[in-house]
């Protein structure tokens, strides 16, 4: 959502009640005869600078680089922060906010996703604070606070909690009297974009590109009128476009404060039937599967082409949601990834496929909004994959949806794009442990039903707490058991053993909680493939074709500079 123009937070003072209509009679003879006039109190204001996370960053410090601006979800505006704590680390953003000595603040902030907590430190008197377990909408924190008589400055802060998820932060209010930096002046509305080109095209798609806008925060796509889609860059492809068929595209520029007119349009037809990607590499025996981030969240920033050869399946996270509900899209995070250009993501995808790895879109994440639960939504998940895996080379897609799934549709639309993509689709799916307990549960059982063009499953084993094994009893996370017992489920369940991978976190940043050392992970596929280096529980066979092991993430393998891949991969490849 979009703050409205013009848009005040400022709060006038009341008078004091006036004692009687003859003393007030009084008053103001005596005012008339004397020509004293009383000062109007100033207005209150906003003192938190680049509250509403428009300029990123700007003005805000996290720890350990937990922190940054997302534009999705966001309470007004474009743009609101994210933070993840991870390890030791609660995800602590903060910032100085200058204030008058000897007043009364109102202190908010609208909050989403896990535990938030909002407070102020160094007001001189009492610090404050308040916090909210987690919410799935967004959820307003208020609290107030009195300055010290010596107190110039504050430290305002908001943070998650250890071992829990993502929080979302937007629109933070210091309101009272002005501390000396005055309220920030709002953004105006930006001019059209300039420069709009079409590049690449397939059956299903047009990739565009345009000039950037000096204060734009973000970009809306018009196909023939209409919104098609929306960008952070100066880049976008439009899918699940017709073949063969010409389109006019237009482009505007937003911010805070609105959206500009639209730019110039430009015509582009889409290309004939038969020009779509061939079939992808041959899946190794055992492989190693990694997902890439599309985003900045603290991790290292990589390119496509800076994933290690370790990785046999590299999951590109994540495809966007539409407001075509199934339907999905795919927007390259170029400003967050450091300038990466769209066309030097579709140049690693090739160059990565000619070294025999297989590149798949992933959809959903933590906080993927995807939902098919009737036959169309099914058509358009399964029409929108299909449009992606054309316009990119994508050979196949990851289904990660860990806020819901239902198994009747997600067959359907499974089962609609492997007609589409032929036998050569990669298939994977990474569930959470409650996920996979029971043959019953949504996943599972959608997992069943498309065995046979399933390629693997590979469970997340962290974020999760103690969970049941195959034999019944609860283990913890983090332990070799917890590995083996759990994975028992999914292979005497009725996945075949080359279905079945180990998801684990690629460094102890990269989740919450679950994090194991690789030894841990190898050991793990040794007692399942050959029934050495077991824990307590030792499964009643041995399982060769096992397929591997899958890491959360390829930037967090980065950032603790690839020890996992490079134990892990090798200790794959030499499985039986």
């Amino acid at each position: 959502m979009e703050r409205s123009a013009g848009r005040s937070h400022r709060r006038r003072r009341r008078s004091r009640p006036v004692l009687g209509g003859t003393l007030a009679v009084v008053a103001a003879a005596a005012l008339t005869v004397t020509g004293l006039v009383s000062t109007a109190q100033a207005a209150d204001v906003n003192n938190a600078k680049n509250a509403g996370f428009e300029s990123g960053l700007a003005n805000w410090t996290c720890s350990g680089g937990s922190g940054a601006a997302v534009s999705s979800p966001v309470r007004s505006g474009t743009s609101a922060l994210k933070a993840t704590p991870a390890g030791q680390d609660n995800a602590k953003c903060s910032q100085s906010v200058k204030v008058k000595p000897n007043s009364t603040y109102a202190l908010s902030s609208w909050v989403q996703g896990g535990y938030a907590y909002l407070g102020v430190s160094g007001t001189g008197t009492t610090d404050v604070s308040t916090w909210t377990p987690g919410s799935s909408t967004w959820t307003k924190l208020s609290t107030s606070f009195r300055t010290g008589a010596n107190t110039t400055s504050v430290t305002v802060y908001t943070h998650g909690w250890y071992g829990q998820s993502a929080y979302f932060a937007d629109d933070v209010e210091v309101t009272g009297p002005d501390g000396g930096g005055g309220e920030e002046p709002g953004p105006v509305v930006p001019a059209a974009p300039a420069g709009l080109a079409a590049g690449a095209t397939t059956t299903s798609s047009v990739a565009l590109s345009w000039n950037a806008v000096s204060g734009a925060t973000g970009y809306k796509v018009y196909r023939d009128g209409a919104q098609a889609t929306t960008s952070t860059g100066t880049s976008a492809t439009v899918t699940g476009l017709t073949a063969d068929t010409a389109y006019q595209f237009s482009v505007s520029a937003t911010n805070a404060a609105g959206e500009s007119v639209k730019s110039a349009a430009v015509s582009a037809r889409t290309a004939k039937q038969g020009t779509g990607p061939g079939p992808g590499p041959s899946m190794p025996k055992h492989a190693v599967t990694g997902y890439w981030q599309n985003f900045n969240n603290g991790a290292a920033v990589q390119k496509l082409s800076d994933v290690p050869a370790d990785y046999d399946i590299i999951a590109v996270s994540f495809a966007d949601a539409t407001p075509t509900p199934g339907a999905v899209t795919f927007n390259l995070d170029t400003a967050g990834l450091n300038g990466y250009t769209d066309a030097q993501f579709r140049s690693d995808i090739k160059a990565k496929q000619a070294q025999g790895k297989n590149v798949i879109i992933s959809i959903g994440g933590e906080l993927g909004t995807v939902r098919v639960d009737n036959d169309a939504s099914a058509t358009a998940f399964a029409n929108s994959v299909y449009a992606l895996m054309q316009d990119y080379g994508f050979n196949g897609v990851d289904i990660d949806l860990e806020n819901g799934l239902n198994a009747t549709y997600m067959t359907k639309a499974l089962r609609q794009l492997s007609a589409k993509a032929g036998p050569g689709l990669v298939l994977t799916m990474a569930p959470q442990t409650i996920d996979m307990q029971s043959t019953s549960g949504e996943y599972f059982k959608t997992a069943l039903n498309v065995k046979d063009i399933l390629t693997v499953v590979n469970m997340q084993y962290y974020n999760s707490g103690s969970m049941l094994g195959c034999d019944g009893k609860v283990y913890s996370q983090g332990s070799v058991d917890f590995l083996t017992a759990l994975a028992c489920i999914q292979l005497e369940g009725g996945l075949d053993p080359s279905q079945v991978g180990i998801g684990v976190p690629a460094s102890t940043r990269g989740a919450g909680s679950g994090y194991v050392a690789p030894s841990i992970v190898n050991a793990a596929l040794d007692c399942l493939t050959k029934g050495t280096n077991c824990g307590s529980f030792k499964p009643s066979k041995t399982y060769p074709s096992l397929r591997g092991a899958m890491t959360w993430s390829t930037n967090w393998d980065a950032t603790a500079g690839f020890a996992w891949s490079k134990a892990v991969g090798p200790h794959v490849r030499s499985l039986p």
